[in-house]
């Protein structure tokens, strides 16, 4: 996998990178970019894992072309973000990465995030644990007295942002996102950010990323405490947190909301 990972990265995404051409970036609508280093990843990617096994791919390029691919999310599939943080990337700008995940029955069991500008990557197997570079790691908090927030207010509505403004946000030091869950995910294990909030919870986005949180010792569920599943991919809510009495904390302000 990491090979293939690689090879990717250096074919597809970093010769585009600060050198994307006019007519090779499109938005595929609500300031959704799309590159030509996106589809040729996903590409490159989809032989790759078929090969690895011979599994539906849910691609998010192939997904925004046909919905109906989403459908094998609920059974032995592979999961694909082949460049996450287009907005990013598109920008010529860090940071950016590539998700991958496996998932049997809705439940993602082994993710990959890989950084294309640093080569860090994140491997977590359910039950196993979680590593960086091939050293397992625990999840550590920022230590901070105010725990440090990324919280994504994009896609919330304009009364459920303003109460977050409001109620939520003054009890935390807030940062800004890095539109770029390849990067968050790690932010919230290594001692970067303690929480964060999406609303959006598309599966090529969050698999493998919740996986790896989870196996590290955070804790990731939807807001209810229930647990997150790739096939339900068009449920809004999802906490993120580098341990589990920071979620608690955070779930209760957010409770008090509803």
């Amino acid at each position: 996998m990491e090979r293939l990972l690689r090879r990717v990265n250096e074919t597809a995404i970093l010769p585009r990178y600060q050198a994307l051409e006019a007519g090779q970036i499109e938005d595929k609508g609500g300031n959704d970019p799309v590159t030509v280093a996106d589809r040729e990843a996903e590409a490159m990617l989809a032989e790759g894992l078929r090969a690895l096994a011979d599994l539906p791919v849910v691609g998010e390029e192939a997904a925004h072309a046909d919905p109906a691919i989403q459908d094998a999310l609920g059974s032995d599939c592979w999961i694909v973000d082949p460049l996450d943080g287009t907005r990013n990337f598109a920008k010529g700008k860090p940071p950016f990465g590539i998700l991958i995940a496996m998932a049997s029955g809705g439940i993602a069991h082994t993710g990959w995030i890989f950084d294309c500008l640093t080569g860090r990557l994140c491997i977590a197997h359910r039950g196993k644990g979680a590593f960086v570079d091939g050293e397992k790691i625990a999840a550590r908090p920022t230590g901070q007295p105010k725990p440090v927030a990324a919280i994504s207010l994009v896609f919330l509505d304009d009364a459920k942002r303003e109460a977050i403004r409001q109620h939520v946000a003054p009890d935390y030091t807030l940062v800004d996102i890095p539109y770029c869950a390849a990067e968050q995910y790690p932010r919230l294990a290594l001692g970067e950010n303690d929480v964060s909030i999406f609303e959006r919870t598309l599966a090529w986005d969050h698999a493998a990323g919740v996986l790896w949180l989870n196996e590290a010792g955070g804790m990731v569920a939807r807001p209810d405490g229930s647990a997150y599943r790739v096939d339900e991919w068009d449920r809004p809510g999802l906490i993120s947190a580098a341990s589990p009495e920071l979620w608690e904390a955070l779930a209760a302000k957010l409770a008090r909301l509803a």
